[in-house]
């Protein structure tokens, strides 16, 4: 979260005050000259923080449920993180490293560097968790070739 103190934009003041110095230049749009909290969004945009009386603690937090073939999780995380954080959240859930996750979020796989946001990944929504089928194939390869003894002469 990014503090900064409300500035009144326009290109004169002169034309806005009276004469004495204070009046109405004073007050501006920020309600009488008190600080307005700004935040980043992750497109680079600047803007004025919501502010609303009935937030809880978790603020800004959604609930995603995660889907495997024969399970699911509920994971809490900011809308504003990307898919990738997820699959870090998701690694630590499960067996899978992150790498070998695949996110589909309505029908498309998604890649790390989307933000859940930007796709529409809204609180109680689903997202679907596979094991990269490569990924999974070579773990197959390696597993059959390990039993195999070697006879050293």
């Amino acid at each position: 979260m990014i503090k900064l103190r409300s500035k009144r934009f326009s290109r004169s003041n002169s034309k806005l005050s009276s004469g004495g110095g204070g009046g109405a230049a004073g007050k501006g749009c920020g309600g009488g000259g008190g600080e307005i909290k700004w935040e980043l969004r992750p497109g680079g945009m600047l803007v004025q923080k919501r502010e609303n009386g009935d937030q809880s603690v978790g603020e800004g937090m959604i609930t995603v449920r995660v889907s495997t073939v024969s399970q699911w999780h509920d994971i809490t995380i900011q809308p504003t993180s990307t898919f990738g954080e997820l699959k870090m959240i998701l690694s630590m859930v499960t067996s899978l490293e992150a790498r070998e996750q695949r996110l589909l979020y309505k029908g498309k796989e998604r890649e790390d560097g989307e933000h859940l946001h930007m796709v529409g990944v809204r609180d109680k929504e689903k997202v679907l968790l596979l094991e990269d089928p490569a990924i999974k194939e070579r773990k197959l390869l390696l597993g059959l070739a390990t039993p195999c003894r070697t006879i050293s002469v």
